[in-house]
């Protein structure tokens, strides 16, 4: 088994940062994978566990900021790519704040 490792960031433009709905949709995304996640808001980190939701609300990143993420193992090409497509696509949440507009 080979331990790949892999990152990238993801401009976090959700109204309201990285909060309540979204940190749960991370959170929980974040552990369907195998691997080690870890999100940041500076490339050198600190770190913190992207399967906390505890430690990912805690952090309270707010909207504009640039989210830094980070994961090792068999499937952290596939976790990272998730996880910036998420955030990409406002959490899922796009139409329903339009619609509420």
């Amino acid at each position: 088994m080979t331990d790949t490792q892999a990152s990238g960031a993801v401009l976090l433009t959700h109204p309201v940062g990285l909060h309540a709905r979204p940190s749960v949709k991370l959170t929980k995304l974040a552990k369907t994978f195998r691997s080690t996640i870890e999100i940041s808001t500076a490339a050198d980190g600190p770190w913190i566990d992207a399967k906390s939701i505890v430690k990912v609300m805690a952090a309270k990143v707010p909207q504009g900021s640039e989210l830094h993420v980070r994961a090792a193992g068999d499937d952290a090409t596939d976790a990272v790519a998730a996880l910036i497509g998420l955030v990409e696509d406002d959490f899922g949440e796009a139409g329903a704040d339009a619609a509420n507009g």
